[in-house]
């Protein structure tokens, strides 16, 4: 009767325990800190479930004024790739990497993309700051806030590359290189899931360029209240005008915003936006001002969290088009 019951529950056992290749552990996953919530979007589409990314500067978040905090130190030094803009944008970050003491390398995402130039402060000419482009398809580029960017450096360039998706492309193949050189082991998950992506980006970029050719070509002028959508003008005919520079945390001055209402005015630009990192009272002043409409929230530096309509990047592109096809096309 004993050796029966031992017999049993030795079956029992058996049964109860994995076989196989069950008994193996799933890979650990590597530990990835992105700097902001746009760029860590495209980490996970690249990563895959064999990454753990961490963002810094979270959905909603402006990168261009952020102060890292003692946990962010510790997410840095326990990664083993840290991915940023670079471009000027994250001016805090080499600081936090060295406070960390992290042995990860510090990737920079725009790595080969040739970036435009931050406003000129010293052009000072009566026609605003705006991007887009001129009559032989070039890009246009004038500039009259000579205080705009004081106390905050890009190095002369604009960090928002972003915003046109051709480069998006060239953010995903600098993450696929360097998750690659981080995980080996990963090479062929990493190059599929970047190609699948990247073809999920050119569907993008032929959809964004649609919507903005059907507004007629006289709307196609706008205001946002930083200086962020230059390469999207650049890419898809726009011309944006933005009294505060390209980082938030300078301040049009007087002179800028009764220049932009002039040439409002003047111009008959038809719509003016908020951005979802931004104080929406300069927006709302010059609007008032003006009687140029409101014309919605555009994403800019940041996603929104997961309940809005910007949560991935893809999303966030056509959110903003929505909204700029909406208020301009009519």
């Amino acid at each position: 009767m004993l050796n029966r019951r031992l017999m049993l529950a030795a079956t029992l056992g058996a049964l109860a325990l994995p076989s196989g290749p069950a008994l193996a552990q799933a890979p650990e996953k590597l530990p990835v800190v992105a700097s902001f919530s746009i760029l860590g979007d495209l980490v996970r589409q690249v990563g895959g479930d064999r990454v753990a990314v961490t963002t810094l500067v979270g959905p909603g978040g402006d990168a261009h004024v952020y102060e890292p905090t003692p946990a962010d130190a510790k997410r840095v030094a326990a990664a083993k790739l840290v991915l940023v803009n670079g471009l000027g944008f994250e001016g805090w970050l080499d600081r936090l990497a060295k406070a960390s003491g992290t042995k990860a390398p510090v990737v920079v995402a725009t790595t080969g993309i040739t970036p435009l130039a931050a406003p000129d402060d010293d052009d000072d000419d009566d026609h605003g700051h705006a991007h887009g482009k001129d009559a032989h398809g070039k890009g246009a580029h004038k500039d009259s806030h000579k205080d705009a960017h004081a106390g905050h450096d890009h190095g002369g360039l604009d960090p928002h590359a972003w915003q046109s998706i051709q480069n998006a492309k060239v953010y995903v193949a600098n993450i696929r290189d360097a998750l690659t050189a981080a995980d080996p082991a990963g090479r062929e998950a990493y190059a599929a899931n970047a190609a699948a992506y990247s073809a999920k980006l050119d569907a993008l970029d032929a959809e964004v360029k649609a919507a903005m050719a059907a507004i007629p070509a006289e709307r196609r002028r706008i205001i946002t209240s930083h200086d962020a959508f230059a390469y999207f003008g650049n890419a898809y005919g726009l011309t944006l005008i933005a009294p505060q520079g390209v980082s938030t945390e300078s301040e049009a001055s007087a002179k800028d915003v009764a220049r932009i209402i002039r040439q409002i005015k003047a111009d008959k630009i038809p719509a003016v936006f908020m951005e979802n990192i931004s104080d929406p009272r300069l927006v709302t002043r010059i609007a008032k001002e003006t009687g140029a409409r409101i014309g919605g929230a555009l994403y800019s530096d940041a996603l929104s969290d997961d309940k809005g309509p910007a949560s991935t990047y893809i999303d966030m592109m056509r959110s903003n088009v929505r909204t700029l096809s909406s208020a301009l096309s009519s």
